[in-house]
């Protein structure tokens, strides 16, 4: 088996971070970086006060959740396209991650509206915002279900998955329509997918969450491998098909609605790791899952990059970028004849 992939995948997420520290609109090399942090360990390294700030306290938090964020939505997707044996299956073309940002906008419009004009969460809005995250992803998945029938009929759910999308996309536009003009912005900015709040507060539970449930799914990794052969061969080999599926997509929703409340809506990340990853490192299938990880992580580090650094002075919403390669990423899966 040829390590090279492996090898190089590895290096390019050790030093992407690095990178990600110096390229921006603040001018900061790679040997202020090392200072800064070879400050923070020994009293013989000097840095200076600003870069440190600029390094430690906006971009080292905001790169971090960026990988926390692209390593559980890729997983995912993942996880999604198994166990509805559909490749365009993704937790935003699911419902999920609309679902998730109409909870979470709700409870800022409606509990902290002038807060996050100016970007002033206490404890227990951050708290009502995840949970209100977790509730909208949870109803959007008891809707895709309920909608799917008894059997759980895998086209009725991805059908039922894009309507689903698209009602709770038109209910987060009218509370943004009918929320505070000032408050709106934000919030419309937010809902588009941001790393611009993130601190060291808002990376715990990310990476909690994504720990468990990487962990979680690998307990599964049989279970969801027959799933690929269908439903009646899963049960053949003594897999209860509707309770592994109904779980995996709570577990997704849950996950992704962590992520959602802390980043905004962010789509198709999803939809394309999986995709890229099952062709470049076709023969490395029993490591896939944290190579998923691993690449989803990366993708999403310089995602963030490009979203900061392409209008100077100026920071682009990380969904926009993603949607824009998405949609065209999407276009080409359903091109093929064959889905991998």
């Amino acid at each position: 088996m040829n390590k090279l992939p492996i090898i190089i995948l590895v290096f390019l997420a050790v030093m992407s971070p690095v990178m990600a520290l110096v390229l921006g609109v603040a001018n900061i090399s790679v040997m202020d970086v090392f200072n800064i942090f070879c400050s923070q360990v020994s009293d013989s390294c000097t840095s200076d006060p600003l870069k440190e700030r600029i390094v430690l306290e906006l971009r080292l938090p905001r790169i971090l959740l960026a990988f926390l964020t692209g390593a559980g939505l890729s997983l995912a997707g993942s996880v999604l396209q198994t166990v509805t044996r559909n490749p365009l299956a993704d937790p935003y073309l699911f419902g999920i991650s609309s679902g998730a940002t109409f909870g979470a906008v709700l409870v800022i419009a409606f509990a902290g509206a002038g807060l996050a004009a100016q970007g002033m969460f206490s404890d227990w809005i951050r708290m009502g915002i995840t949970g209100g995250a977790f509730i909208g992803s949870a109803i959007s998945v008891l809707l895709v279900i309920s909608l799917a029938g008894r059997s759980v009929q895998i086209e009725r759910m991805v059908l039922a998955g894009v309507a689903t999308s698209f009602m709770f996309s038109a209910a987060t536009s009218l509370v943004l329509y009918a929320s505070d003009p000032q408050a709106a912005s934000s919030l419309l900015f937010w809902s588009l997918g941001s790393f611009s709040r993130a601190n060291w507060d808002n990376l715990t539970l990310p990476f909690i969450i994504l720990i468990i449930c990487f962990v979680l799914f690998s307990g599964f990794t049989r279970q969801l491998t027959a799933l690929l052969a269908g439903d009646e061969n899963a049960r053949s080999l003594g897999v209860e098909v509707q309770k592994v599926r109904i779980s995996m997509l709570l577990l997704t929703s849950l996950m992704t609605a962590i992520l959602v409340a802390n980043t905004g809506g962010i789509g198709f990340v999803g939809l394309m790791i999986p995709h890229i990853v099952r062709r470049l490192y076709a023969n490395h299938s029993r490591h896939l899952m944290w190579i998923i990880v691993l690449f989803g992580g990366v993708f999403m580090i310089w995602v963030d990059v490009v979203a900061r650094s392409l209008i100077h002075g100026h920071e682009l919403p990380v969904g926009i970028i993603t949607a824009a390669m998405g949609s065209v990423f999407f276009l080409l899966v359903m091109r093929r004849k064959s889905w991998s």
